[in-house]
């Protein structure tokens, strides 16, 4: 029952009243929903609510942002516009064009529901409405006493919006007509790709136009055409390319997985075939394969999946043929629907023999339990970066549209069918695009184009391509994020009085007598921590770790907090770094630069001889650090037995104690994995790269570690015993025994007597440490790489997620841990900062922070960001180490990583660089024989003479750059010699 009241103060109320039936029992319950007639339209155009603006709260008048004098149409008449659900969601990226919508009504329905379906967008519309040059506003409509509706009986929740967002346009049109102070009136348009809402919005008088229709309707609506989302028939011209199954309905896949007929994960398509993607559920020991087209179903890498299980009888073993998306429809025509899958002849062969062993090895442990998609639940569809096919483009078609591919950088991901009517012009350029749809009846997804970055191989467009590639937020800080930053920018000191009445001020504890230093990598600017130590009286040690205090700049639920939670992480490119705050923060105000006070969270501890703890506090601080080192000033300045002042004794001391505690964590079974790390040096002048070499690690890199390490883990301890549903701590799970089933088989055939053992972390540490090859030092090395990729990915958690035995760090050996030390380029450090400070009662901590879902909200953000950083960066490498191999082809040592009946993947550890190369780049493919016991590939090679190459085998390479002919990615090619 619904019931509308005026209250004395001229409010008016809505009353809900329903009964609600529990344990037998029945509840009335009553809700109010407050309505007000003082809500403005946001416009300068609009003299009754300029007249009657009121302060919020604070005291500020609300911002009349839309123009009086708004952009014109083709036809000459000015208009605001109101927008719907679905072209929020299916248009976000046209929404954010800078040539089009301007003073965009955007009702608080749609808002809501934007921010139901998709969070990633409903972030991105709440940065267009903090843009004042996009002039986008939400308008209360729920609020409103003319504005909201109430639900009809028999009516949909859907219907209901729709009609509130029609009433939203109607009232807006209405309000202008009568409050306008401009000679020509402003017409509202309500821009709706809901064909039937659109019928009933034109019927009640307003104007409402398709997506398409209203950009047609605009004078620069020619260039805008192509960035129209495409839908679903729009590409529909013969007869069907292909029958994808239809998906399951909502209904049946939830009663599927609840009677556990269906499973739910994310699926992942193989690094090296893609007709082939893997799925893990908690319901089984191996990841479910997926093979072939129709059992993959338009699965898209990362998508949240539904899969159902095949019989037994179609179990069978990961495939070992590489296959690649440039094999299959290679000749396809982009506007032809017809075409058939058109692997090689050879391909084909290989999976159908495939299929015929899995057939006869029923029953081998290596077969997987094999499955199909079902359902996506969750597309992981964002900005993807490529290039247009040239074999697609018809060249003698004028500037009509035409349908054409575009071939994506990321090789595991299908090419993606386009109309645009500048195809001949963007051939040759790195190219962003969007994915609309892609429906069962279509072989390929259906997108449209974004922009264009430049041409291919161009540096910009290249960098920029990597970063919308792995998904990094990389635009310029905006002026709300800055406004949040000291007034006095770079001339900001710490305050010379602590007594100044600032109560916080006071707490903080004044540790500018401790002989502080910084040791980072060369030429860092962004300092965020420190290190001191002294000998105590009792013969232990006061060893200090001091961090940026970050948190003293970055308040909670500002502009700029908001912008470092969704930034997540900074990322470090070869020639660049993306900071996750603005630079002034990072390199001036937090840094803890030498020779100038700043402001530090600092962890303190007694320790004895043996490093163990006898005693920590933590404290808010004021530090004056004494020098910045590197970690090669630093090393030589510990070896250098004519330095024996203060500070050097204090760096010997807490080198020693380092050691101490480094051999602690590898008694208990702490890992030391690999990776192949390397570093670009640029030219100092041009900024060109200039060589490769693999980072060399000195003691004092060590030293460094290890005490933050001791930090992180002291600082998880505190703030778990404060906060245990919500402390912000970070775990590693022990990865299953079938992660390592392949490697141990290797091991087992290719190096008889060696295994990984991973009864524990430590029985995993013991056995890398046997793995040793007398006739190659850098086999260790090599086993070290290969256990690192059969690990469980570290992700961050609220401590809530888990039971305590989960928190476990296991490559780290630790029960409990936490991410406390680099507030400047983390957002989780800087969480954990905020905790700490309500653990000790320095300040009280914000509500989102003891909140479990915002914090789950949080952390799913961050872990997300972090792997974007990791994968970014190596990517930034991968693409530098190709530019400095372009005029510098050398032959190098490389070892075999994986090998293929069609192919091997071999390691270069001087570059850092893995390559694979095919059979049709080794030799006669004809003559080719792949021995699946032993991971053996034998063939003739070029020159006649028969070579056999497996894994673990070293070998030499010849090592140079090459463009890839498909993506336009410059690549690191290898040729084996």
């Amino acid at each position: 029952m619904v019931e509308k009241r005026k209250l004395a103060s001229g409010l008016t109320t809505i009353q809900k009243t329903f009964v609600r039936s529990r344990n037998g029992g029945c509840m009335k319950i009553v809700r109010e929903h407050y309505l007000r007639s003082d809500i403005p339209c946001y416009s300068q155009a609009c003299n009754h609510c300029i007249t009657n603006l009121k302060p919020d709260a604070q005291g500020n008048l609300p911002l009349l942002v839309l123009l009086d004098l708004p952009l014109k149409l083709k036809n000459g008449g000015q208009h605001y516009v109101v927008v719907d659900t679905n072209v929020v969601l299916q248009a976000i990226d046209l929404l954010e064009n800078t040539e089009c919508f301007y003073d965009v009504v955007v009702p608080q329905i749609v808002l809501e529901e934007v921010k139901n379906r998709s969070f990633p967008i409903y972030q991105r519309l709440r940065a267009l409405v903090k843009a004042a040059d996009k002039r986008f506003v939400v308008f209360h409509n729920e609020f409103h006493e003319e504005t909201y509706i109430t639900r009809e009986k028999d009516e949909s929740i859907n219907d209901r919006n729709d009609r509130a967002v029609n009433r939203c346009a109607q009232w807006y049109n209405e309000h202008l007509a009568k409050y306008s102070s401009t000679k020509n009136p402003i017409k509202v348009i309500l821009v709706c790709n809901d064909r039937n809402n659109r019928k009933r919005a034109i019927a009640e008088g307003i104007d409402a136009r398709s997506l398409e229709d209203y950009i047609e309707s605009l004078p620069n609506g020619d260039m805008l055409r192509d960035l129209i989302p495409t839908e679903n028939e729009s590409f529909e011209k013969n007869a069907a390319e292909i029958a994808y199954p239809e998906y399951y309905s909502t209904s049946r896949t939830m009663a599927g997985i609840k009677n556990g007929t269906l499973y739910q994960g994310v699926f992942n398509t193989s690094t090296y075939n893609i007709l082939e993607g893997s799925v893990l559920t908690p319901a089984f020991k191996k990841p479910l394969l997926i093979v072939g087209t129709k059992n993959l179903n338009r699965a898209f890498n990362g998508d949240l999946v539904i899969v159902e299980l095949l019989p037994k009888d179609k179990w069978r073993e990961p495939s070992t043929t590489i296959l690649e998306e440039s094999s299959i429809g290679a000749n396809d025509n982009a506007d032809d629907n017809s075409q058939e899958d058109l692997v090689s002849d050879k391909e084909r062969r290989m999976l159908a023999l495939e299929a015929v062993k899995a057939t006869i090895h029923q029953g081998e442990k290596k077969l997987q339990p094999t499955a199909r998609v079902v359902s996506i639940t969750r597309r992981s569809w964002r900005f993807y970066v490529g290039q247009i096919a040239s074999s697609s483009v018809d060249n003698e078609t004028s500037n009509a549209s035409q349908t054409c591919f575009v071939i994506l950088m990321d090789k595991v991901l299908p090419k993606i069918r386009i109309k645009t009517r500048k195809a001949k012009e963007l051939l040759g350029q790195r190219i962003v695009v969007s994915v609309d749809a892609w429906p069962s009846n279509s072989k390929y997804p259906q997108g449209h184009f974004v922009r264009s970055l430049g041409a291919i191989e161009t540096e910009g467009a290249e960098r920029e391509a990597l970063l919308i590639e792995h998904d990094v937020e990389y635009r310029p800080f905006s002026k709300a994020v800055l406004d949040c930053l000291p007034k006095e920018g770079e001339n900001w000191k710490v305050p010379e009085n602590l007594d100044n009445g600032d109560e916080q001020l006071k707490k903080r504890v004044d540790l500018r007598d401790k002989l502080v230093c910084s040791i980072d990598p060369p030429n860092c600017q962004d300092i965020d921590d420190a290190l001191h130590a002294k000998p105590l009286p009792n013969g232990h040690y006061e060893v200090g770790v001091h961090i940026a205090d970050v948190t003293h700049f970055v308040k909670p639920n500002t502009a700029l907090d908001s912008e470092g939670a969704s930034r997540g992480t900074s990322v470090y490119l070869v020639d660049k770094r993306i900071d996750m705050l603005p630079m002034l923060l990072g390199t001036n105000l937090c840094s803890l630069n030498p020779y100038v006070e700043r402001f530090a969270f600092s962890v303190i501890w007694e320790l004895d001889e043996n490093a163990e703890i006898v005693d920590v506090k933590f404290m808010k601080s004021i530090i004056k650090s004494r020098e910045a080192f590197s970690y090669e000033q630093a090393q030589l300045r510990i070896e250098d037995g004519s330095q024996n002042d203060e500070l050097t004794q204090s760096i010997r001391i807490l080198l020693k104690l380092s050691k101490k505690l480094k051999q602690k964590r590898m008694d208990a079974g702490a890992l030391n994995l690999s990776s192949p790390e390397v570093k670009v040096h640029m030219d100092s002048e041009t900024s060109d790269p200039g060589e490769v070499e693999v980072k060399k690690l000195l003691e004092t890199n060590s030293l460094v570690e290890e005490f933050m390490l001791l930090a992180n883990i002291s600082v998880a301890r505190k703030i778990y015993d404060a906060y245990p549903q919500t402390a912000m701590l970070r775990r590693h799970a022990a990865p299953p025994s079938t992660n390592f089933e392949a490697l141990n088989e290797i091991l087992r055939v290719r190096k008889p007597g060696m295994s990984i053992s991973i009864e524990s972390s430590k029985a995993l540490a013991d056995s890398l440490d046997r793995c040793v090859d007398p006739n190659d030092e850098y086999f260790n090395t090599l086993i070290r790489i290969m256990s690192t990729r059969c690990m469980m990915a570290a992700e961050y958690f609220s401590s809530s997620s888990y039971g305590y035995p989960d928190f476990r760090h296991y490559g780290l050996a630790v029960d409990i841990y936490t991410h406390f030390t680099s507030p400047i380029r983390r957002y989780c450090d800087v969480v954990a900062h905020r905790q700490l400070a309500g653990a000790i009662g320095y300040e009280m901590l914000d509500s989102q922070h003891r909140d479990k879902h915002k914090m789950e909200l949080i952390v799913r953000n961050i872990n997300k960001r972090h792997r974007n950083a990791q994968f970014a960066g190596r990517a930034s490498i991968e693409y530098y180490v190709g530019q400095v191999m372009k005029n510098n082809e050398s032959t190098q040592e490389g070892y075999v990583m994986k090998s293929f009946n069609n192919g091997i993947v071999v390691l270069v550890p001087k570059f850092g660089v893995e390559g694979m190369i095919k059979l049709e780049m080794l030799g006669d493919a004809n003559s080719a024989a792949y021995d699946e016991e032993k991971y053996e590939l034998s063939f003739t090679d070029f020159k006649g003479v028969s070579r056999t190459v497996g894994i673990f085998d070293k070998v030499q390479v010849a090592v140079k750059s090459v463009q890839d002919e498909v993506s336009g990615k410059r690549k690191v090619q290898l040729v084996l010699v």
